[in-house]
């Protein structure tokens, strides 16, 4: 059966949501946040709780296009409406097919950054565009003796790293995303790997097939919390407290 579904993700995946949204069978009110509120979990958790507050009466759920993120969404209160949402510490999960998949990258290549369209899109990943962006920047904001040491600042933060992956579903301008990564690699002296994505979690997302390993769906009057363990998320009664709706 046809169901309608409010969606408040990301700006990092709107091409995907976008997409694969238009494949599927239901039907769907999109909304996308600012990317930087990843940074900020308290203010990630603020702007969600407020879009699911307005959000209006008559869909069948609201789906959230995010994962864990840095505790960005635990504590959001479902109101009048389930919510679901993909069981994983950030959007990578979705990108990849599975917290498992993730898990197991990560394990084994602890010093990635990952490239995707949308993160492309919307920062300026750590590469020579971003360096010298940036350099500019603290030039005229703070001079150059002050820029060239905040400059190593930087510099120093990304040597934790060592991969440099992007993760191709296809969509959206791959080849050249593709070859951008490759270059901000080589610039840095990182290891360059393309991995091959799978849609699967945003497909379930967006049909509605939510089983409970991939998905937690939190009914009215509970809350999303982390876990801390496998399942990642968990949903438990919430405090009582006034919807603004009504």
């Amino acid at each position: 059966m046809k169901k309608n579904f409010k969606v408040i993700a990301c700006n990092v995946m709107w091409r995907e949501v976008c997409y694969y949204a238009a494949l599927s069978p239901n039907s769907f009110k999109l909304e996308f946040l600012s990317w930087g509120l990843h940074a900020e979990p308290d203010k990630l958790r603020a702007e969600l709780q407020r879009s699911i507050d307005t959000t209006e009466d008559g869909f069948d759920a609201i789906i959230l296009g995010y994962g864990l993120c840095s505790n960005g969404v635990d504590g959001i209160v479902a109101r009048r409406t389930p919510i679901a949402i993909t069981r994983g510490h950030d959007c990578m999960t979705c990108f990849l097919g599975s917290k498992e998949r993730y898990r197991a990258y990560f394990d084994a290549n602890p010093g990635t950054y990952w490239y995707t369209p949308g993160w492309i899109e919307n920062h300026l990943a750590p590469g020579q565009e971003r360096y010298e962006s940036t350099y500019r920047q603290y030039v005229e904001k703070f001079g150059e003796d002050n820029a060239q040491y905040l400059m190593e600042m930087e510099q120093d933060w990304f040597r934790k790293y060592t991969t440099a992956a992007y993760v191709d579903l296809g969509v959206g301008d791959t080849a050249g995303h593709e070859e951008y990564t490759k270059q901000c690699a080589e610039w840095l002296q990182w290891r360059f790997e393309r991995l091959e994505g799978d849609a699967r979690l945003i497909r379930g997302m967006l049909n509605g097939d939510w089983d409970e390993k991939d998905f937690l769906v939190v009914e009215p009057g509970h809350m999303i919390k982390a876990s801390n363990q496998d399942s990642i998320l968990r949903s438990i009664p919430s405090e009582p407290d006034i919807d603004p709706r009504r």
